[in-house]
C-alpha cells in the first residue's frame, strides 16, 4: 500500500432527491471532490442488500448489490424508465427513511424491468446474458431467495412454509417454474446495480480514486447463503441458530454486542477447501480495490453466544480457522491479498500473530488514542506509536464524530489532546485530520462527517442501539467549497496527495 488517504462515506449518505444516496450524479461529484482534494481512497461499508434494521452488516447476500443504490437518473438515461417515473414522495434531505424509499424504489425497479424487456437492443441483451453467465455461482440462488422473500412479505426464511424454508426439491422446482418472471426480475436488478457500479468505479480509477470495500466476517441469518447452505453453519434442524456471533462487554456496551449472526461450522468449510470464502473474496475484489475485513480477530478466536441468551455477556471464546483459511485464500487468489485487518476490540497475541504473519495493515483510531490515557503517551493508537503498515482513522462508522466526541470530553482529556497535538482545537475535526495525515501510517482515512465538522447528530451507527442507525446523509450545501483545497494542501504537505491517471 503506497502512502495515501481518503474518505469513509457509504453511498447511502450521498445527497440527492430520491430519499437515499445512490450511484447517480452525486456519486460522480463525490469522486470529483476526492480527486480535487488529492484523495486516493473512497471507503464504503458493505454494498449488499440490507435486511435486519437496515444494517449493511446484516445483508441478505454476501454477493448481491443493494437495489436501493441503483440510480433513477441512470435508469432514465438508459431508457428503461420514463420521466414521469421519477416523481417521488417528499423525502427528507438529511436522513434515509428506509421504509418509504424501499416501497418507492421497488415500484421504480419493476418499471425498469418492464422497460428493459420492451426496449433493450441485442447488444444490451447480450451484456445481460454475459452477466448472468459470469455470476452463475451465486446469482440464480440469490434471485430465487430474493423473489421468495418478496412473495413472503419480506419475512425471514425460517418463517416461510417448511417445504420452501427447508428447500424441498420438488416444491422449489415447481415454484421456480410458476414464478419465473419474479426471479428474472431479481437477476436484472443485479445487472443494473453492477453495471452502474462498474461505470462509477471506472470513472473513479481515471481520477486516481480507488475503492476500499468492507467484508463482514459473518453473514446474516436471513440470507441466501444460510438458506441455501445450512451445512456451513451451526443450526438446528428447523434452521434456527444454535449459537450466534457477538462480542463481550466492551467500549461500546456493558452487556456486549449480540449480533445474532449464525456461526460457521468451520470443519465443514475446511472440508470444502474454504470454497465459500474463496468465492466471496474473489467476487469482492472484482468490485473494490482493497478490502477491510471486519472483526478480523474472529479468525483467531470468536465470541460464541448461545442463541437463547438475551445479551452477549454469557459467551465463550472459541478458536477460529486461523492461518489455514488464509493459506487457502492465498493459494487461490495470490499471495499478496489486498486486505486491511480490522483489529479493534479485545486483541490478544494470537490475533496480532495472525495479522503480522499475513503482513496485513491493522487499524488505529485517533479518538481511542486520547481516552483513558492519563496523558502518559503509552496508547498504541497515538501517532508516535504508528508504523507504516497501518491505516489510521479519525473515527469509524461506529464512532461519534470528532466534533461530537470533543464536546463530550472532560477538561483533562481536552488538555491532553491540545498539548499532544499542539493546537487549541478550535476546529477539532481539522486537528484530527491533520494528525492522521501526518502519521507514518501508509493510509489515513476519515469519515465524511469529520470533513464537514458535523456534530454527534451525524453519527452513522451507535453499537448496542437498535434505532436511528445508518440513516445519516449530508446535503450538498453542507460542504464548505474551501474544504477540498484545504484537504489537498494538507495531503500534499504530508506526501499523500493522489493524482488522476496521467497526472494533473
Amino acid at each position: 500500500m503506497h502512502r495515501t488517504s481518503g474518505i469513509l462515506l457509504h453511498p447511502t449518505s450521498l445527497p440527492g432527491p430520491f430519499g437515499i444516496g445512490d450511484l447517480g450524479p452525486a456519486a460522480y461529484r463525490f469522486v470529483d471532490l476526492l480527486s480535487e482534494a488529492g484523495q486516493g481512497l473512497w471507503q464504503v461499508l458493505p454494498l449488499g442488500p440490507t435486511g435486519y434494521r437496515d444494517s449493511p452488516y446484516q445483508c441478505t447476500s454476501a454477493y448481491a448489490g443493494n437495489p436501493l443504490l441503483i440510480s433513477p437518473e441512470a435508469l432514465l438515461a438508459a431508457g428503461w424508465i420514463d420521466p414521469a417515473d421519477l416523481e417521488h414522495p417528499d423525502f427528507p434531505e438529511d436522513q434515509v427513511n428506509f421504509g418509504e424509499v424501499h416501497c418507492w424504489k421497488r415500484t421504480l425497479l419493476d418499471r425498469a424491468y418492464q422497460g428493459f424487456l420492451a426496449r433493450a437492443d441485442q447488444s444490451q441483451r447480450d451484456a445481460y446474458a454475459r452477466f448472468q453467465e459470469e455470476q452463475r455461482d451465486w446469482l440464480p440462488e440469490y434471485a430465487l431467495f430474493s423473489a421468495l422473500k418478496i412473495a413472503n412479505k419480506e419475512r425471514p426464511w425460517t418463517e416461510w412454509s417448511p417445504r420452501l424454508a427447508l428447500r424441498d426439491r420438488k416444491t422449489l422446482t415447481a415454484w421456480k417454474r410458476t414464478h419465473k418472471a419474479k426471479i428474472d426480475r431479481e437477476c436484472l436488478v443485479q445487472f443494473l446495480f453492477f453495471s452502474q457500479w462498474s461505470a462509477l468505479r471506472d470513472y473513479a480509477h481515471v481520477r486516481g480514486v480507488h475503492f476500499v470495500g468492507d467484508m463482514p466476517i459473518f453473514v446474516a441469518h436471513d440470507s441466501a447463503e444460510v438458506w441455501a447452505h445450512r451445512e456451513w453453519f451451526q443450526l438446528e434442524p428447523d434452521g434456527q441458530p444454535t449459537v450466534i456471533a457477538g462480542v463481550p462487554p466492551d467500549y461500546f456496551s456493558p452487556t456486549g454486542q449480540r449480533w445474532g449472526n449464525p456461526l460457521y461450522d468451520w470443519p465443514a468449510l475446511a472440508a470444502d477447501g474454504y470454497g465459500f470464502w474463496v468465492q466471496r473474496l474473489r467476487h469482492l475484489l472484482t468490485v473494490t480495490d482493497l478490502v477491510r475485513v471486519d472483526h478480523f480477530r474472529g479468525f483467531a478466536g470468536y465470541w460464541e453466544v448461545p442463541a437463547s441468551e438475551a445479551t452477549a455477556v454469557n459467551g465463550r471464546w472459541v478458536t477460529g480457522p486461523g492461518m489455514a483459511l488464509f493459506d487457502a485464500l492465498s493459494k487461490a487468489l495470490g499471495a499478496d491479498l489486498p486486505l486491511i485487518a480490522e483489529d479493534l476490540g479485545v486483541i490478544t497475541p494470537d490475533v496480532e500473530a495472525l495479522r503480522d504473519g499475513l503482513a496485513l495493515p491493522g487499524m488505529a483510531i485517533l479518538q481511542f488514542a486520547f481516552e483513558n490515557t492519563d496523558g502518559c503517551g503509552h496508547c498504541g493508537f497515538l501517532p508516535h506509536h504508528h508504523r507504516p503498515r497501518l491505516v489510521v482513522y479519525t473515527g469509524t462508522h461506529d464512532n461519534n464524530t470528532v466534533v461530537g466526541w470533543w464536546s463530550e470530553q472532560d477538561a483533562a482529556t481536552r488538555d491532553w489532546v491540545q498539548r499532544y497535538l499542539n493546537t487549541d482545537c478550535g476546529e477539532p475535526h481539522w486537528a484530527f485530520i491533520r494528525a492522521a495525515l501526518g502519521s507514518v501510517a501508509a493510509a489515513a482515512l476519515f469519515p465524511m462527517q469529520d470533513l464537514l465538522g458535523a456534530g454527534a447528530e451525524a453519527t452513522m451507527n451507535r453499537p448496542g442501539t437498535a434505532e436511528g442507525n445508518w440513516v445519516w446523509r449530508y446535503r450538498a450545501a453542507d460542504l464548505d467549497p474551501a474544504s477540498a483545497g484545504r484537504l489537498r494542501d494538507l495531503s500534499r504537505m504530508y506526501g499523500r496527495e493522489s493524482y488522476p491517471v496521467g497526472g494533473e
